[in-house]
């Protein structure tokens, strides 16, 4: 197995990528060689008629690293659709080979890789290959990304035991707050069973901060909270 993390999460949308792009922070922060890598995005923008991932620049951003972006991000959709939707409409077709090559080169760079799939373990990449497919052949543990509120519980079950019966290695939970006002009983009492329940960690609480944004990198408060609200000793 490798160094480094396969961050998944429970749905789209949850903090998969503030969390891989924390983590990276931390390792590099620590001094340690880790690259990263979104290995599909789709809903990119056009910069200069090439298709970008704000996910993948948070990634390279935090990481502090000078890869090609083509290795960071080796396929790039513009639709905000499900990779094999997005795909179609574009008269496309995902290369895996080009992901497996672009991993096989960031794995040869770095001593630590930081992965971000794109939403939930089931998502489709090719007609019948998933994320949960992409994870298990890169071999590196997981760490699942839920929120805090009411229905969690069934959802980050589900997206462990799917995990674990394709044999993928769960390494822990990390919770992350997505919005303001959050419920604190609701998100208490919803780690406690989860925790209960799957017998994993959790790994980190992140809290919802205006800082934080995927589109406006702002290092020291990135640094600041994920030193502070995540367990380092398990993680690094």
């Amino acid at each position: 197995m490798g160094k480094g993390y396969f961050i998944t999460g429970t749905d789209t949308q949850v903090g998969k990528t503030m969390v891989a792009g924390g983590l990276a922070a931390l390792y590099r922060n620590k001094g340690l060689d880790v690259g990263v890598m979104k290995p599909i995005a789709t809903g990119c923008k056009r910069v200069n008629n090439t298709l970008i991932s704000d996910d993948a620049i948070f990634l390279k951003n935090s990481a502090e690293v000078d890869d090609e972006y083509e290795l960071i991000n080796p396929v790039s959709l513009e639709q905000p659709l499900a990779p094999t939707i997005a795909a179609r409409l574009s008269d496309t077709k995902i290369d895996l080979e080009k992901i497996r090559m672009a991993y096989d080169s960031l794995c040869e760079r770095h001593e630590y890789l930081i992965i971000e799939g794109i939403g939930g373990l089931l998502v489709p990449i090719d007609e019948y290959y998933f994320v949960v497919d992409l994870a298990y052949e890169m071999e590196l543990p997981v760490i699942v990304v839920c929120r805090p509120n009411l229905g969690t519980i069934n959802h980050t079950l589900l997206t462990v035991s799917y995990a674990r019966e394709h044999g993928l290695a769960v390494k822990g939970i990390v919770m992350n707050e997505s919005t303001e006002n959050g419920n604190d009983v609701v998100m208490r009492t919803n780690i406690d069973e989860i925790k209960r329940l799957t017998g994993l960690p959790l790994l980190g609480v992140i809290p919802f901060d205006k800082g934080l944004d995927v589109t406006k990198f702002n290092k020291e408060v990135l640094l600041k909270i994920f030193r502070d609200k995540v367990d380092k000793d398990i993680i690094i």
